[in-house]
């Protein structure tokens, strides 16, 4: 995990992530809302948030916390953890390191267990996901959202691809396959697609998202100008449409 360590170590990337999408999503509710919504959380609840990041999330869904829920956040990185305790401020909150491969509670601890955007970085996801199983109590359920495989990555790669750019999307779990791997450890999986896409129309924005992408190789040899122009080629009516692909599953 030491690239993602890396990348994560500090919010800047993070947000500079999260902020394309505030500001130029064309389906206007959220992501974090519409993950959120899909949330059954009973009351006493314990639950368990695995690579919670900022924890930005919870900032306008406290009230899911009401009668007596407990949620312990965590994440692999310190820095985002740093973060997080400044973002949520809750008594019935509590804050971990935690490597998902490695989850350190016992057995049937958890109602719920919370997997956002993330799962593609465990180096064994199986391994992960049997801990995720091992800490779920008996008819708990795992929340977790990812991206599909004809999303801004591919998109951002064709875009570049004879600027001698190339990127790889992740596809250890996605929407395509997240079926597949989940139904190894869980007996019922549910996928939900999110629709969804960008129109943004300052493309600076679009850029310093670029920039921030890991997965982009010689991005940094790019000049800003020459990125900046081949963007505006392809706006239409002063507005750069590109694709989304999220969604999640829910498993019991």
């Amino acid at each position: 995990m030491n690239n993602i360590q890396a990348q994560y170590q500090v919010a800047t990337n993070l947000n500079t992530r999260i902020s394309i999408h505030d500001k130029y999503s064309i389906n206007k509710q959220p992501f974090a809302d519409w993950i959120v919504s899909h949330y059954e959380i009973a009351p006493r609840a314990i639950v368990l948030e695995l690579g919670c990041g900022t924890g930005s999330m919870w900032i306008n869904n406290l009230h899911l916390l009401a009668n007596g829920v407990q949620l312990i956040l965590t994440d692999f990185s310190v820095g985002m953890l740093e973060t997080a305790k400044k973002n949520v401020s809750c008594e019935n909150v509590t804050f971990c390191q935690v490597d998902i491969q490695d989850i350190p509670y016992p057995d049937n601890s958890f109602d719920v267990v919370i997997a956002n955007m993330m799962l593609y970085h465990v180096p064994n996801l199986h391994q992960g996901l049997s801990e995720v199983r091992r800490v779920l109590k008996p008819g708990g359920k795992l929340y977790c959202a990812t991206y599909g495989i004809h999303g801004i990555a591919e998109y951002v790669t064709d875009l570049l691809q004879d600027m001698n750019v190339s990127g790889q999307v992740n596809t250890s779990f996605t929407l395509q396959n997240g079926t597949d791997s989940l139904s190894q450890h869980f007996q019922n999986v549910l996928r939900l697609d999110r629709e969804d896409g960008l129109a943004i129309t300052n493309l600076d924005d679009f850029a310093d998202y670029i920039y921030s992408m890991a997965s982009l190789t010689n991005m940094g040899s790019v000049p800003r100008s020459i990125l900046l122009s081949t963007l505006e080629q392809r706006m239409e009516n002063g507005i750069l449409y590109v694709p989304k692909e999220y969604g999640m599953f829910i498993c019991r």
